[in-house]
């Protein structure tokens, strides 16, 4: 049975249209705002520079913000891997959730069913690999902190949505707030560079400050219970764990 979908069409994308085959990527965002008929109106006004392909409401319903076939203006100066400017091989799924900024909100359940539907559809349209489903912050680390620890990894993941890590809880508990030494860290960073994130790229942010970062968006993915910047050993396991997925 085909997925309803409701129109309503963004000014706001590339004209030129793109090939199936260049579609490589699917992309996770909350719209960060306090409203949803805001984030709706902001994602459909040609003087927001920004949209989407798809918006999922908060009853669950879903509109199609840009046809799949145009890049669509939603992952802005991104990177992943040998990847740049994401928005020419992605698609872009904006939920409705306020955001850090907006007293940060866990997502609906209606809202991960339909997005549980539309990925699936979309990756098999597609012929997405797992490993190239990702957060918004995930490809823009110093912009970005969408979908957040909120969003439900793990759960996707078991439905072949995302990649997750192959941990038991108990021994990642019992390594949580371990300390790492210098060694230790540089080893997590480098696997950090190995799964897809991308090195320091403004010249205007220190390096220390990037790293945390860094490490923060790595924890709001894969350590949601703690997000605090500090690279300790159950975050060094399970970066370790990743390299197997991502590689």
């Amino acid at each position: 049975m085909a997925l309803k979908v409701i129109p309503n069409y963004s000014p706001n994308f590339n004209s030129k249209k793109r090939t199936s085959k260049q579609i490589k990527f699917i992309i996770f965002h909350y719209t960060g705002m306090k409203n949803e008929s805001d984030a709706l109106s902001r994602l459909t006004d040609i003087q927001s520079e920004v949209s989407c392909h798809y918006l999922i409401k908060n009853n669950g319903v879903i509109v199609k913000i840009v046809p799949d076939l145009y890049i669509a203006w939603h992952a802005g100066k991104s990177s992943w891997k040998n990847y740049k400017s994401l928005n020419h091989n992605s698609i872009g799924i904006e939920i409705t959730n306020p955001g850090h900024e907006h007293d940060y909100k866990k997502f609906k359940k209606k809202q991960i069913i339909s997005l549980l539907k539309l990925t699936k559809l979309l990756i098999k349209k597609y012929k997405i690999n797992p490993k190239n489903i990702l957060g918004h912050s995930d490809i823009a680390v110093q912009r970005k902190k969408d979908p957040g620890e909120k969003f439900p990894w793990e759960y996707l993941s078991k439905n072949k949505i995302g990649i997750w890590h192959r941990l038991n809880k108990q021994v990642l508990t019992k390594n949580r707030k371990l300390k790492t030494n210098k060694e230790e860290v540089n080893f997590f960073f480098n696997n950090l560079l190995k799964i897809g994130y991308s090195k320091k790229n403004r010249r205007d942010i220190n390096k220390a400050i990037y790293l945390r970062k860094l490490a923060k968006t790595f924890q709001r993915r894969f350590r949601q219970e703690l997000v605090d910047g500090k690279i300790d050993q159950e975050c060094l396991l399970i970066s370790k764990n990743l390299i197997k997925a991502y590689n």
